[in-house]
């Protein structure tokens, strides 16, 4: 062994450490370097960026691969695996040129996408899918030379930037912050029919479908192609020891000897149930059983990952010693059912895994506008039943998991006997229970992974809340905005801020116009605010016009995404009533041509099509308006 001969391992730091150890997965387990740099050595075999246990290319890798561990896994899509991460004396040479390339701030979504193709797991994608990869993908679930993918992976930029890139060009990706992390060279720019899109690979274009309201309402219209080069990973500051790319957890199981591995993907806390259907897959395939949840975007709604991680931390110590391992997953959920979980699939495969469980219902969206679900409960299931003999992995399929009083415990819902009692808390159930404070029986979760729950998400009546006005200027929304904010503060126990469309425009968006864009900005503006007092557990009211379904539907989900309620109102008031309150004459003025662009003369208002309340303040008075939204209120437990 080189360097001091000392018992070394890699650490997320990048340096070696002599005698380490780290948990992985709660349970405790040490990489030691076969042959490696000791300290104060030649750093060219660290990980790029600072990060990982055992990248590829790693002295690590290159003895597991010599004593014949690595061969024995199963290999990653494609053949092999896509890691786009580059040493250090090319990431300092690209470093020196990037200021003459032009440099796009990723969203949150794009970022999740870099760092997996970056670290090869979504090998054998290099980079962000060209034209003739996204068509095939899109319309046959291939890439352009026929292997199997079945969710394109595209960078949507805004028009004004596509329009200065061509073929050959490169650009730099950044973070939020502006941090350089990759450098794509331009192979394609196009405008896809994003429409056709949604309707191939999601099934549908109807917007009640997060992925479908993703791609036609907040991706940009102009797709950019290209091969990319990675200088460093995003960073993260949560949860480091649960992190780990392709090549680290592969160079796990190698030195495990994990040769079946069985991955359960999931972006909700895990109960009894799952406990028991995740044990009975590992042992009906003879597997170790590898936990991924999903920590990068998922539904909106959904309880965030912070929490959830602790929960898998918790129900970890349920398991049996060195059989099971969690590792977090940076995937951006695009919530496509049946092509999703064939995604999800191939991307375990890329980390080692063999098996791959698909239960009900896999990557759900929920229901339609016409209320019924997108996809029908085992659809997933047969998709990837159809292509597991050529992608090389195998499905292990589940059906839903009941609790059998008589046995005391957890079988699948098709082994059940109609002398059975079956007893089962549907997700809506169990939230309620949350929210109300109500108890959760034992079989159904354990006691840890509930506290854990009610810590971060406390009873509706101490949680925040937004009340959002809406309605034509002169509806009556501030006059009720103003007197709910002193109803709130009169019935006290929480704080009340009053987010007024004309106090916004003073104090926020003063230097905004009236445009369609202006305006979108600006209720995107009230909408943050209003996320972050309700996360805080205030009470936010908001008054503006906020005239466009879209926008409001954006500021819906940031504050559910914050963890709070959002309560609509649409004041509903006529235009007429309207035009005759106008103390300030601006409906006289708009409809003399004097003012361009008013909503309800010459600009659309688009009335909300499910408001929690609608008020029609020329039909009820001040109090009785507030009435209304304070039995809503109490209705929905933020108020007693």
């Amino acid at each position: 062994m080189s360097g001091k001969g000392a018992d070394e391992k890699w650490t997320r730091s990048g340096r070696c450490r002599g005698e380490t150890r780290g948990p992985i997965s709660g349970k405790m387990i040490t990489l030691r370097l076969l042959c490696g740099n000791g300290p104060g050595q030649s750093q060219e075999n660290h990980p790029p960026g600072g990060r990982g246990i055992a990248p590829a290319g790693s002295v690590l890798h290159k003895r597991l691969k010599e004593k014949g561990w690595m061969s024995d896994l199963i290999a990653p899509h494609g053949g092999t695996l896509k890691d786009r991460m580059v040493d250090p004396e090319t990431r300092g040479t690209l470093r020196g040129q990037l200021v003459d390339w032009p440099s796009w701030d990723l969203t949150a979504r794009q970022l999740c996408d870099l760092e997996m193709l970056l670290t090869g797991a979504f090998s054998p994608l290099e980079g962000f899918m060209g034209k003739a990869d996204y068509e095939r993908v899109r319309d046959e679930m291939r890439l352009a030379d026929g292997t199997v993918w079945p969710m394109p992976v595209t960078l949507d930029v805004t028009e004004a930037f596509a329009d200065a890139l061509s073929s050959g060009d490169r650009v730099v990706l950044r973070n939020p912050e502006g941090v350089p992390l990759a450098v794509l060279e331009v192979s394609d720019v196009w405008r896809p029919d994003r429409v056709a899109e949604a309707k191939a690979v999601f099934g549908s274009d109807d917007r009640a479908h997060a992925g479908v309201n993703y791609l036609l309402n907040r991706a940009h219209p102009v797709y950019v192609g290209g091969r990319l080069t990675g200088l460093d990973l995003p960073a993260h500051h949560d949860f480091n020891h649960l992190r780990h790319t392709p090549g680290e957890l592969r160079a796990m199981c190698a030195e495990r000897g994990w040769r079946r591995v069985v991955a359960f993907q999931t972006r909700n806390p895990m109960h009894r149930a799952h406990q028991e259907l995740t044990l009975r897959a590992a042992r009906q395939v003879e597997a170790n059983l590898l936990i991924q949840p999903v920590v990068g975007m998922t539904r909106p709604g959904d309880i965030d990952h912070y929490t959830r991680v602790r929960c898998y931390e918790h129900l970890l110590e349920t398991y049996p010693e060195q059989t099971t391992a969690l590792s977090l997953l940076p995937l951006a959920m695009r919530m496509g059912g049946p092509r999703e979980a064939l995604w999800h699939a191939l991307i375990r495969k890329n980390y080692g895994c063999t098996h791959f469980i698909v239960g009900r219902d896999h990557a759900g969206p929920g229901k339609n506008s016409d209320g019924e679900d997108f996809y029908g409960p085992y659809e997933a299931q047969e998709l990837v039943r159809r292509y597991q003999d050529e992608i090389g992995i195998e499905m292990v399929p589940f059906q839903m998991m009941v609790y059998v009083e008589e046995r005391g415990q957890y079988v699948p819902v098709d082994e059940t006997h109609e002398t059975d009692t079956v007893l089962s808390i549907s997700g809506t159930e169990f939230r309620r229970r949350l929210r109300e404070g109500v108890d959760v029986p034992a079989w159904f979760s354990y006691p840890r992974v509930v506290e854990e729950l009610r810590r971060t998400h406390p009873p509706r009546h101490r949680q925040g809340f937004t009340v959002f006005f809406t309605g034509l200027s002169g509806a009556g929304k501030s006059t009720l905005a103003n007197a709910l904010r002193v109803k709130l503060l009169e019935m006290g126990g929480r704080a009340v801020t009053l987010l007024d469309g004309d106090i916004v425009r003073k104090h926020l968006s003063s230097e905004l116009g009236f445009s369609r864009e202006h305006r979108d900005l600006n209720i995107r503006r009230i909408g943050f605010v209003a996320s972050e007092i309700t996360k805080n557990g205030g009470a936010a009211i908001c008054a503006p016009i906020a005239p466009y379904r879209q926008t409001r539907r954006e500021v819906r989900e940031m504050v559910e995404e914050a963890g709070g309620g959002m309560i609509e109102v649409y004041v509903s008031t006529p235009l007429a009533v309207c035009e005759q309150r106008d103390r300030k004459g601006l409906y006289a003025k708009a409809r003399a041509g004097e003012i361009k662009g008013f909503t309800g003369i010459d600009d659309p208002y688009e009335p909300p099509e499910d408001p929690e309340l609608e008020i029609d303040t020329a039909q009820c008075s001040v109090d009785e308006a507030c009435q209304r939204i304070l039995l809503k209120l109490e209705a929905l437990g933020f108020v007693r």
